[in-house]
Formats: C-alpha cells, sequence, structure tokens
C-alpha cells in the first residue's frame, strides 16, 4: 500500500502574508494584488496568528477608509483558535482537518509554528484533476515578489513573503 503525499507536495511554499500590526486597508490591498483567497498572518516573530479570508476581509472593509487605516489585522483574528498542520504531515490527515474544522485553507508550519506554507481547497482540487504541475506555474508566486506600490518588506524570512 503506497504512502499519501505529504501536505509539502501540494501546499503553497511561499504565500503573501501580513503582519497582525498592519491594517486592515493595506490586508485587502495585499489581498486584491496577489489574487489569494485566505492571508496568513503572522506576529513578529514568523509564527502563525491566524488566517483571514476575502469574504472577512471585505466585510471589514465595509468601514469608512479612515477607520480602516487604524484598524488592525488583529482585531479581525478574534479569539479563535488557529488550527495548523505540518509540511510531513500527509494530504490525507489535512483533507480531514479542513473537513472537521470547515476550512477551505490552512496555514502550514515548522514545529515551532512559524508560517512555511498554506495548503487550500485549490491545491486539492488541482491535484485531483491532475493540473498540479499546472497550477503551480499559475498560481505559485516566485519568493520575494513585491507588490507594485507597496512599501518594500521590513522583514525578511526563509519562506514566504510577508508585506511590509
Amino acid at each position: 500500500m503506497n504512502e499519501p503525499p505529504a501536505v509539502r507536495s501540494l501546499m503553497d511554499a511561499a504565500p503573501y502574508s501580513i503582519g497582525q500590526d498592519e491594517s486592515v486597508l493595506l490586508a485587502w490591498e495585499v489581498m486584491e494584488r496577489s489574487e489569494q483567497r485566505h492571508l496568513p498572518v503572522v506576529r513578529g516573530d514568523g509564527c502563525c496568528a491566524g488566517l483571514v479570508d476575502r469574504a472577512e476581509l471585505a466585510v471589514a472593509c465595509a468601514a469608512a477608509a479612515a477607520t480602516l487605516s487604524r484598524r488592525r489585522v488583529r482585531e479581525l483574528l478574534h479569539a479563535r483558535r488557529t488550527v495548523t498542520v505540518h509540511p510531513e504531515e500527509s494530504v490525507l490527515r489535512a483533507a480531514a482537518v479542513m473537513t472537521d474544522e470547515d476550512l477551505d485553507a490552512l496555514p502550514v508550519t515548522d514545529p515551532h509554528g512559524r508560517l512555511v506554507g498554506l495548503l487550500t481547497a485549490r491545491d486539492y482540487v488541482a491535484a485531483t484533476a491532475g493540473l498540479q504541475g499546472h497550477a503551480e506555474s499559475v498560481c505559485r508566486r516566485p519568493a520575494r515578489v513585491a507588490l507594485d506600490g507597496l512599501p518594500p518588506c521590513r522583514a525578511s524570512r526563509e519562506q514566504g513573503i510577508v508585506i511590509p
């Protein structure tokens, strides 16, 4: 019997992410320009603080623009638990977690809780349809790509991209 593949074989190893102390307005801009549906939120130490999705960010952005520049991403995370998986775990386990927790995406973290990737339902669909290689060439962004018009990244990390 074959072992199921590991999460690392499907995950996006260089997702755009945002610091928890950045503004909601900047988070929306990053999500729009990166064309991601989920945006991992990281603390200053690189550990994953949570995940915001396009819908909840859109709701938050319904407020006046002046309010959005003062409101921080950490406020969107609430007190909910952040469910994560590790890159060496099986994709079957990750799928079970996503199903049990009713999630469309899971942050992938190292043993210390630092963000190393993002696994989405889209990744599963592409792999199931045999489009994994195609999805990687079309959807994956190379590491350290700046988004035009946004300030450069203030913190450098080995994995992923934190804006700014």
